[in-house]
């Protein structure tokens, strides 16, 4: 039978329709709400920095390196954890992390519905922490802030929970483009963490919630940079491009190292037997402690990651980024406190390449500091392309694409080596679920009926007798074809029946039913699909209908062609795994020598 090939012009790249429109205006609404509550937050964290350290009631962003408490200060972290605690406990528990985990799950587990009240606590709980003097970003909790906002605007609405999801996603970039003045790595940052899809049904409302809430920003909080970078050349040689590998290296390693630490470290609160409400004091106690070592290791540091990326800090900030910053840090929030993680990273980050400078070539002040924030971004969020623009967006430096691209590539490549996880997602496994962060076209998708259908099977003719049917499928043991096509004379698909439909119908009518014809017997409304349909459309319309195997008929006339089912779909996942690990040499080469083969020809003019 000779199965046609149609042109497949109804089938298009893009899944997309013109539900898209709505979608995007509400997400650009979400986008300019957003943007407010991204000032809001930042106010708050300035209001309880300075009520904390200073005791006056201002809500402009200061560092609490230059508060005169003295010892006192070691109490201002303990006395923040304590309320966080108690917010968390008599609150939501969902405010206690550093944001984008919980904004995961809540797409993940909860049909992309967040809990207002989440929507209140988090921002307020976070702008405590921090203001505190917790060693945290604003990023993280502005990210479950603002996915909080899109996902109780979307609620109001008849949406699915794929749409809510996409509102969610775009509240969580609104917010980050508002914070740093970086709409474009929101974007990515969101589909790589958030949306793990790459679609225009969500990624277009997510762009333009981020585009708006970047426009309100510029009359809200000024414009861009956030830390603006002294030029640096275009071209950086050989050596170093080599600078910057051996830097994603280093970034790497100290990436694997921060998340082992972080995950180290809630696992020893893991094991106290106190309720899990005071680990935050106890954090706070490292906090405190780690303060008075090093004042700028608290708060979020902006001031002190601007001075890294100008070049203008001491080796004794350097260190004491790296190891004061570095263990308050994790300790704090393996105790389950409220704050972001890229503010942190970018300071050790920062560090990081403050040290490389010493030994590196000079490229121009701040140089390496940058390229190793990009790179420690790359590595622990395992986001490479984010970080790259990321680092553009905050300083506004197009030089540095390349150097950034390699060392943020090397660092993703060696925690993806050595970590299963990265900061981020081990939160969620830890919780029992299981994230994917690749991105590759369905195999399935690619795959048509007309590659995986059956075309030798057994079909009933319709004008046949009931009685003579069952009697050869009696006497035909070997017939293990459990749907059987019932075709007229022109090959048209009647319907299908079932040796067990058959059976059943004997049994409930007896001998009287046996004079009756398939055609009168068969299931007109069966379940079909065509030859040039997508492997995957016959998936989801198995799922939908609950069955596993269907008839293949042409569009036009519904002339039957074949049977799909289960078996033929896991044979074009067998055809993809065999094109994923066999191995061969397809083009091999064969070397012609002259003088071999003069002896050869020899040899045979010489034979008998």
């Amino acid at each position: 039978m000779k199965i046609p090939k149609p042109r497949n012009l109804e089938l298009g790249d893009f899944t997309a329709t013109w539900r898209l429109c709505p979608i995007s205006l509400l997400a650009m609404i979400i986008g300019g709400v957003c943007a407010f509550v991204a000032l809001a937050l930042l106010r708050l964290i300035g209001l309880f920095t300075n009520l904390f350290y200073f005791g006056r009631w201002n809500a402009s962003l200061v560092s609490p390196a230059g508060n005169h408490l003295g010892i006192y200060s070691v109490l201002v972290p303990i006395v923040g954890a304590l309320i966080i605690g108690v917010m968390a406990k008599y609150g939501s528990e969902r405010i206690r992390g550093h944001g984008i985990p919980e904004a995961i799950e809540s797409i993940l587990l909860n049909g992309s519905r967040i809990e207002p009240k989440v929507a209140i606590l988090k921002p307020i709980s976070s702008a405590i922490s921090i203001g505190s003097g917790g060693p945290f970003g604003a990023e993280g909790p502005i990210i479950m802030t603002g996915g909080a906002v899109g996902s109780l605007i979307a609620q109001l609405f008849h949406l699915t929970s794929a749409e809510r999801k996409t509102l969610l996603v775009a509240g969580a970039a609104g917010g980050m483009s508002a914070t740093f003045a970086s709409p474009v790595a929101a974007v990515l940052l969101a589909v790589e963490l958030l949306l793990f899809e790459w679609k225009p049904r969500s990624l277009i409302p997510v762009a333009m919630a981020s585009a708006v809430a970047a426009v309100v920003r510029r009359y809200i909080l000024g414009f861009g940079p956030l830390f603006p970078a002294p030029p640096h050349p275009l071209f950086i040689g050989p050596e170093g491009l080599l600078g910057c590998a051996l830097i994603g290296i280093l970034a790497g390693a100290l990436s694997a190292l921060l998340t082992v630490s972080v995950y180290a470290a809630e696992d020893g609160f893991e094991k106290l037997k106190i309720h899990w409400m005071w680990w935050p004091a106890i954090g706070g106690l490292a906090i405190g402690l780690g303060g008075l070592v090093f004042p700028q290791a608290l708060g979020v540091g902006y001031d002190t990651i601007g001075a890294l990326i100008r070049g203008d800090v001491t080796t004794k900030v350097i260190l004491g980024v790296l190891l004061v910053k570095w263990f308050i840090w994790a300790v704090s929030l393996g105790s389950g406190t409220s704050g972001g993680v890229l503010a942190p990273l970018l300071m050790m980050g920062g560090a990081l390449g403050g040290l490389g400078a010493m030994f590196l070539p000079y490229e121009g002040a701040g140089f390496w500091p940058l390229i190793a924030m990009g790179a420690i971004l790359g590595g622990t969020m395992r986001s490479p392309f984010t970080s790259v623009v990321f680092a553009f967006e905050l300083t506004h430096d197009a030089n540095v694409f390349l150097p950034l691209l390699v060392a943020s590539v090397i660092a993703h490549a060696f925690t993806v080596l050595t970590l299963k996880r990265s900061i981020l997602t081990e939160k969620v496994a830890r919780r029992g679920y299981h994230l994917s962060r690749e991105y590759a076209v369905d195999p399935l998708e690619i795959l048509f009926v007309r590659e995986v259908m059956r075309t030798k099977v057994a079909v009933l003719p319709a004008s046949a007798k009931l009685g003579e049917i069952w009697q050869s499928l009696r006497a035909d043991d070997r017939q293990e074809q459990r749907l059987l096509p019932v075709v007229g004379l022109d090959g048209e698909l009647v319907g299908v029946v079932t040796r067990l439909d058959i059976s059943e119908r004997i049994e409930q009518e007896g001998d009287a039913i046996l004079s009756s014809s398939l055609a009168d017997l068969a299931r007109k409304a069966a379940i079909e699909t065509y030859p040039d349909e997508p492997l995957r459309v016959v998936v989801y319309r198995m799922a939908e209908k609950g069955v596993t195997r269907m008839p293949v008929v042409e569009r036009s006339t519904r002339t039957f062609l074949g049977l799909v089912s289960l078996n033929d779909l896991l044979k074009a996942r067998a055809r993809h795994l065999e094109e994923e690990r066999r191995r061969e040499r397809p083009l091999k080469f064969r070397f012609f020598f002259p003088g071999r083969r003069r002896s050869i020809e020899g040899q045979l003019s010489e034979s008998p």
